[in-house]
């Protein structure tokens, strides 16, 4: 299927903002409503066990020890070239608090604060546990991939016919959306925003439904069942066909939707043509004006040129007037004799 052919992944508008903003992030995460869903995350008794000894550890090295002290040092030490980048890994507030509580805890017992010492050594424990426990929770793309599958449908869901009407579908909605009536504000903005997508939706689910049908129909090698079978399957082609039918009349309807809003572009297009005619018919009139200053420079041009030409001949004459009355240069006779 080439990418003309192949319609882009469709989610149900009833999911919510937040999780289809994750879903379209994570494409390759996504599963096809055709496959099984993806199954939760498994958490193994030695994970418990292991979880339940590197928490606490964490936290104590971190939230209550130098932890990040000692990180940087170690940082230092192997003269790493992102050694800021490495300190701030878990983000600027934990480095705050890694760096600040040992010393806060220091001077807490020197000014004899024991016990506001114990008291911050616990809350640092504490935050640094829900923290961890926070950080080893299922990943947003892959909770959402796994509680919304079977509401996103991919390209993998849609045979050969199912995605051509699809993408013929999808390429309607995207010129309503991407036209300047819809831009401008002239169109029905929360219609477009709102109605297209469910209708979008709707009918990729049908396209679905009908491609499980069709691979249905071919696990079944109608070929191969008896004339009396085949008859009882007819009204089941019948109904898909006027499914299809059904579904192709919809989207040819976006199509003329789409047709109609490419002619308010035009319409629109037209209107603002016409809208900036005065000023420029101004600047033409301005431009044809400057072509009278053009023929009267043209004019003053010429005559100078004529000047220029009547001067070089008047000079010319003088000098072939000149010529035979111009003395010769006399030479001694010393000078004659010597050569």
């Amino acid at each position: 299927m080439n990418d003309e052919s192949r319609p882009r992944p469709v989610f149900d508008p009833g999911i919510p903002v937040a999780d289809r903003a994750v879903l379209a992030a994570a494409p390759e995460r996504l599963v096809a409503a055709s496959l099984p869903a993806p199954a939760p995350p498994a958490v193994t008794a030695a994970t418990v066990a292991g979880r339940m000894l590197w928490i606490p550890a964490f936290a104590f090295f971190y939230g209550v020890l130098p932890g990040g002290w000692l990180r940087v040092f170690f940082l230092a030490s192997l003269d790493q070239d992102d050694l800021v980048g490495g300190a701030l890994r878990w983000g600027r507030l934990p480095v705050l608090a890694m760096m600040l509580t040992p010393a806060l805890q220091v001077l807490l017992l020197l000014l004899g604060q024991q016990e506001a010492a114990v008291l911050l050594a616990a809350v640092s424990f504490t935050g640094w546990v829900v923290g961890a426990l926070r950080h080893l929770r299922e990943p947003a793309a892959a909770r959402a991939v796994r509680e919304h599958h079977g509401r996103y449908l991919l390209p993998a869901d849609f045979d050969r016919p199912a995605a051509r009407l699809l993408v013929r579908a999808q390429s309607a909605i995207d010129a309503v959306l991407r036209s300047q009536s819809h831009r401008t504000g002239l169109l029905d903005d929360v219609g477009n925003t709102v109605v297209l997508p469910r209708q979008e939706w709707a009918i990729a689910s049908t396209l679905a439904e009908h491609t499980r049908l069709r691979r249905e129909r071919v696990v079944q090698q109608t070929e191969r069942l008896s004339p009396r079978v085949r008859a009882l399957l007819e009204p089941q082609e019948r109904a898909l066909a006027l499914s299809a039918r059904s579904v192709t009349v919809r989207i040819e309807a976006l199509e003329a939707y789409a047709r109609r809003v490419g002619e308010a572009d035009d319409a629109f297009h037209e209107s603002r043509v016409l809208a900036a005619l005065p000023e420029q018919n101004a600047r033409y009139r301005d431009l044809l004006a400057g072509t009278v200053g053009d023929e009267m420079a043209a004019a003053e041009i010429r005559g100078m040129a004529e000047d220029a030409h009547r001067t070089e001949r008047a000079l010319r004459e003088e000098v072939a007037e000149a010529l035979p009355t111009a003395p010769e240069l006399a030479l001694p006779k010393d000078h004659e004799e010597t050569h």
